[in-house]
């Protein structure tokens, strides 16, 4: 095993405490681009894209968004995209969990610090004090109870610079004050002993309230004297006693003083350093001998991580990766070179990132690895979600029933903004009864017609829909009246297992799911349409990609815009059959996520001629299409699925191990909710790789439960399991909240897995139980399982037995009607 990598994991999961940024701006501001790679301003900016950094940049950014590698390219993404959605994407991919702004740097169109809190767990305010004193003279309201100021932030450097005079006379600062006046609106401070009072008196408040001073040293744009801001200037400051408690923030690496910021913070007990804007604006050697300087003398616990983000959420991903990069280098090679251990290198990875800023600003931040999917990141309109977006006439209010079928209800923008978004809209009870084949109640559901629920919409889902821009779209809940969950509703059936599983276990699920699926084209055959398969090429077959890519370039571009990650995608085994595989991300938004990837498949499949179907069985000689999930436990942002195979059974956890087996041991009861329709059992057959036995196996696709080993993955250990008897007519809220119950289980009585097979099972099947090959067998599973019914609770059980005993009759006694379920999966 890579002896680093301990030290490279935590450093790539490590969450980032931005200690210093500016705002982002809106997408038509006229903040040039181009300021993500350079400081030059004016003409110096036509040679910015000759830059080192630049073109290393590009590339970076250019391989997150998926475009081709172009200014204009990025630019286009960033532009059909808008800066919701690439800031969401950026900040997630950084793993950020705070960020302090100085929002003293005024840009075109800039967004308020509040407009961020959108993005990140915590972020708190930089106080400018040449800022702040200029909007007091232009009469400027600069501050709201809802500010969070967690520091102060001087750019004397800029004005006048570091050679602060600490005893300045009221009189000469009146003096001061008097030549700004005289200057004119709108006010500038340039005046040095106005500056020299301003930042004195600063530093007195700063330290009445216990918080840090950041200062600009080092580099910067044109406006900055170089010669000023060598941080050596700031002695009559740090030698000051009145001033010795007062910690001081030397930002930017003060490069090219970086040597003479190490020494500062090493003799000076109230001096502390950022390398914010030297990372990522040197080249990586650059960056990476900056870094190795600050340390030299400093202390660790002194070195902090910022992005000096500003204008363009693209210069926060691109200051936390190249952070991340420069980070492990150093720690690296301080561990090769012997001047510290590996569990050092870890607890400095630690400080840097986080630790060091979290108590100098005295904050708390959400966990000390990141998990994006502990974050409920925005869509591209989710700024202020009581507001009408422009441009947009209908909301789609969409809910997924117990059959697993997509509906909605469409109201006006307006209606929907001024009553729909609090009171939701009515809807029939019967609606969490209806089957397959019948936009009606089935029998033994205990649903009727009798009595209305609310459709109340979850806020935090909404969207801009890609392919119908005068559209949103949002998910609903089922209420008996807002504010009181109605017990058939399928995401609180979710929330509910989870929350056991988190305040039991303090657990939380992650799940990412592959979505398999058809693309048919209709033909006329004696005068009759008939949908047949879009192509008949083997599986990965690349004829078969070129001949799909506008579909699925546009589908992939789609969820990207929806904030929905994809992991890979290819052509299935089947004729027209494709895959495409979604990121991790906690169940319920894995759930929401699978729901908005179907409604994005079928329309722009539709959208170019096409009918995509995501039935399990399609072609009766076709291996078939599932919704195989990857599952994986995390206890405060870590994953603890994972063991290792000294010290563990098959390289997973005790705890993986104990909810893994309950998955298993309740597994013909689960297939009742992942496998909803005869026709799922038409799929669930040996030799198909779709899992026909009751076993698990390590990577053994012939099982219905694998554990995978990804790329990445420290050698002995498992990070997740698959299942694979889920398929794509399933409701997703309830499939998962099945399987979460039956892990509970197995964590409550501590089961344990029976060894794995390793071979096709289809060859012990004397030996090893099959699954349910039927659905009515399953329902029998269930209606015996009192774990699930307890759990995920006895009336959603009852209907959803009630539902399957309908699509069982219905489909016995009509032997070809599957074949219409491809209109409505």
């Amino acid at each position: 095993m890579d002896r680093f990598a301990s030290l490279k994991a935590a450093v790539e999961t490590a969450a980032l405490v931005d200690a210093h940024a500016h705002n982002i701006v809106a997408v038509d501001s006229t903040f040039p681009f181009l300021n993500c790679f350079s400081e030059a301003t004016g003409d110096a900016l036509s040679d910015v894209p000759h830059t080192i950094n630049f073109k290393r940049s590009l590339k970076e950014i250019a391989k997150l968004y998926g475009s081709d590698v172009s200014l204009d390219a990025v630019q286009e993404y960033r532009s059909i995209s808008g800066v919701e959605s690439v800031t969401a994407k950026c900040l997630k991919a950084a793993k950020i969990s705070a960020i302090f702004i100085d929002d003293g740097l005024e840009l075109d169109k800039m967004h308020e610090i509040e407009w961020h809190k959108e993005f990140v767990p915590y972020v708190g305010r930089i106080l400018r004090i040449e800022h702040v004193a200029e909007k007091i003279l232009n009469m400027v309201r600069i501050i709201t109870h809802a500010d969070r100021i967690v520091g102060f932030k001087s750019i004397a450097a800029y004005r006048s610079g570091l050679e602060i005079d600490t005893n300045v006379s009221k009189k000469d600062a009146e003096e001061g004050l008097n030549d700004v006046l005289r200057a004119g609106k709108p006010f500038r401070i340039t005046n040095k002993n106005f500056i020299d009072h301003i930042f004195i008196y600063a530093l007195e408040v700063a330290q009445c309230f216990g918080l840090p001073m950041q200062i600009h040293t080092g580099f910067g744009d044109k406006d900055l004297d170089l010669r000023l801001s060598n941080p050596l200037h700031l002695r009559n400051i740090l030698e000051d006693s009145r001033f010795s408690k007062c910690k001081i923030v030397l930002l930017h690496a003060s490069y090219p003083f970086s040597k003479e910021a190490s020494y500062l913070a090493s003799v000076y007990s109230q001096v502390y350093l950022d390398f914010g804007l030297a990372v990522p604006k040197l080249s990586f050697h650059g960056m990476v001998s900056s870094v190795k300087e600050l340390l030299d003398l400093a202390p660790i616990k002194k070195v902090m991580f910022s992005t000096d983000g500003c204008g363009f959420p693209e210069t926060f991903y691109l200051g936390a990766k190249k952070a991340r990069e420069v980070v492990f280098s150093v720690l690296r090679d301080a561990c090769t070179d012997g001047d510290i251990s590996i569990p050092e290198a870890l607890q400095a990875a630690k400080d840097i990132f986080s630790e060091n800023a979290t108590q100098l600003y005295n904050i708390k931040t959400v966990s000390e690895s990141f998990d994006s999917n502990d974050i409920a990141l925005p869509y591209s309109m989710k700024l202020d979600l009581t507001a009408p977006v422009k441009g947009v006439a209908f909301v789609r209010i969409i809910w997924i029933d117990a059959s697993g079928q997509h509906r909605c209800r469409v109201v006006p923008q307006k209606r929907f903004h001024d009553l729909v978004s609090k009171s939701g809209v009515g809807l029939t009870c019967a609606s969490m009864g209806m089957s397959s084949h019948t936009d009606g109640p089935a029998d033994e559901t205990n649903l009727t017609g009798v009595g209305e629920i609310r459709l109340i919409p979850d806020l935090s889902t909404k969207r801009i829909i890609p392919w119908a821009k005068e559209q949103e779209m949002v998910l609903a809940d089922m209420h008996l009246k807002p504010g009181t969950p109605w017990e058939y509703c399928p995401r609180e059936a979710l929330r509910r297992v989870s929350k056991v599983l988190k305040d039991e276990f303090n657990l939380v699920i992650n799940a990412g799911f592959e979505n398999e699926f058809y693309l048919l084209r209709s033909v006329l055959v004696d005068g009759k349409e008939k949908w047949v398969p879009f192509d008949a090429t083997p599986y990965c077959s690349t004829v078969a990609f070129d001949a799909a890519f506008p579909i699925l370039n546009e589908v992939v571009a789609s969820l990207q815009s929806l904030n929905i990650a994809v992991e890979q995608l290819h052509a299935e085994a089947g004729h027209g059959q494709f895959e495409i595989a979604l990121g991790y991300t906690t169940c319920e938004n894995a759930a929401d996520n699978l729901v908005y990837t179907r409604e994005v498949i079928r329309a722009v499949a539709r959208k170019h001629g096409l009918l995509a179907t995501f039935i399990p069985k399609y072609a009766l000689d076709d291996i078939g299409s599932g919704s195989h999930v990857h599952i994986s436990l995390s206890e405060d942002g870590e994953n603890v699925f994972m063991g290792s195979s000294g010290a563990t059974r098959y390289g997973i956890s005790t705890i993986g191990e104990e909810f893994m087996a309950g998955v298993l041991d309740h597994l013909p009861s689960i297939l009742a909710f992942t496998a909803p329709l005869p026709n799922s059992y038409d799929r669930i057959q040996p030799n198909t790789w779709s899992g026909a036995y009751l076993c698990w196996g390590m990577e053994n696709r012939e099982a219905p439960i694998r554990t995978a080993c990804p790329p990445g993955t420290p050698d002995g250990s498992v990070s997740n399991f698959e299942i694979k008897v889920f398929d794509g007519c399933a409701n997703p809220h309830l499939g998962l909240a099945s399987i979460i119950a039956a892990g509970i289980d197995g964590l409550r009585k501590h089961t344990t897995l029976p060894e794995p097979i390793d071979d096709n099972p289809d060859n012990f099947k004397d030996k090893v139980k099959r699954l349910p090959t039927s659905l009515s067998e399953s329902v029998e599973a269930l209606d015996k399982d009192t774990v699930l019914r307890d759990l995920i609770g006895d009336k959603v059980l009852i209907a959803i037995k009630g539902i399957r005993k309908a699509e069982i009759k219905y489909y016995s006694e009509n032997k070809d009607a599957w074949k219409n379920l491809i209109y409505r999966y």
